[in-house]
């Protein structure tokens, strides 16, 4: 067998195991998105069928009418986007001031505070919701918005930082030499070289906020008020019977994200490349 053959197995073994892969982790969306066309006892027939026949499309049509989809992605929208922008501003001053200047004891502050991801979320809960509510916050959505605003999460810190660290620092000299100060570096140099890098922890805070079900749960109690991870969990919780229906509105809720993934997915898979090239 000649090393051209060996090569051509190898790719194809290659091929072959990641569309196996890929069948296995597409299933259960299709899985999802097949139920949301059939009716209860369509979804649990045994042996499964594959394809709808027939059709349920009133599934959506009572998804739309009589759960409240867009009231909860107004509220879900609410929260988000000022999320979504506290992370990206934050985290990207944070960042600079831990990659681009040096001051004493920055690496180790920045060990300490990056051991934080150790901590699990559970351990700060109870001190946390006690302090919104003594500041009277609770039933607002400050508690869901207000700490992106501060840091925008040690994941991100760490992620920016890397990919900071891979810019070399002359940029940095040549800049000052011409006069210009840190933030004119940063919003006229880095910004514009690590776009990768700030869409992707975009991406991570918005499906972060989008599918976060804990959170308003602890915090929000006004049923006008509730997010579409929480809706969704009262729709399943009054209607629980009826699994067509819970898969539509799942469904419709997922779409955004996939969506999401595909418009930004090479700037998503850049960013992550690339963020850790440098320790």
């Amino acid at each position: 067998m000649t090393s051209k053959t060996q090569k051509q197995i190898q790719t194809a073994l290659s091929y072959f195991a990641l569309i196996a892969l890929s069948i296995i982790f597409l299933l259960p969306l299709y899985w999802l998105v097949r139920s949301s066309f059939m009716d209860n006892a369509s979804i649990f027939q045994f042996p499964p069928k594959w394809i709808p026949n027939p059709i349920e499309w009133e599934n959506y049509d009572f998804a739309f009418s009589r759960y409240p989809l867009f009231q909860y992605l107004g509220n879900t929208l609410t929260i988000l986007i000022p999320s979504v922008l506290g992370t990206i501003i934050s985290s990207t001053l944070v960042a600079y001031g831990f990659s681009r200047i040096s001051w004493y004891g920055r690496d180790f502050i920045f060990g300490a505070l990056l051991s934080t991801l150790m901590l699990p979320y559970v351990v700060t809960l109870i001190p946390t919701f006690f302090m919104w509510s003594k500041l009277g916050f609770v039933n607002t959505y400050v508690p869901l918005i207000l700490p992106s605003w501060f840091g925008g999460g040690m994941f991100n810190i760490f992620l920016l930082r890397q990919f900071f660290r891979t810019i070399p620092q002359d940029y940095d000299e040549a800049a000052t030499l011409d006069g210009a100060n840190h933030f004119q570096i940063l919003w006229y140099l880095i910004v514009p070289m690590s776009r990768s890098a700030i869409i992707t922890i975009a991406i991570f805070t918005f499906l972060a906020n989008w599918n976060d079900f804990l959170g308003p749960l602890i915090y929000i109690s006004d049923p006008d008020k509730q997010t579409l991870a929480l809706g969704l969990s009262n729709f399943q919780g009054y209607y629980s019977a009826e699994w067509g229906h819970l898969m539509a509105a799942s469904t419709l809720m997922l779409l955004p994200v996939i969506i999401l993934f595909f418009v930004a997915q090479g700037y998503f898979i850049k960013g992550i490349a690339l963020g850790g090239l440098k320790g």
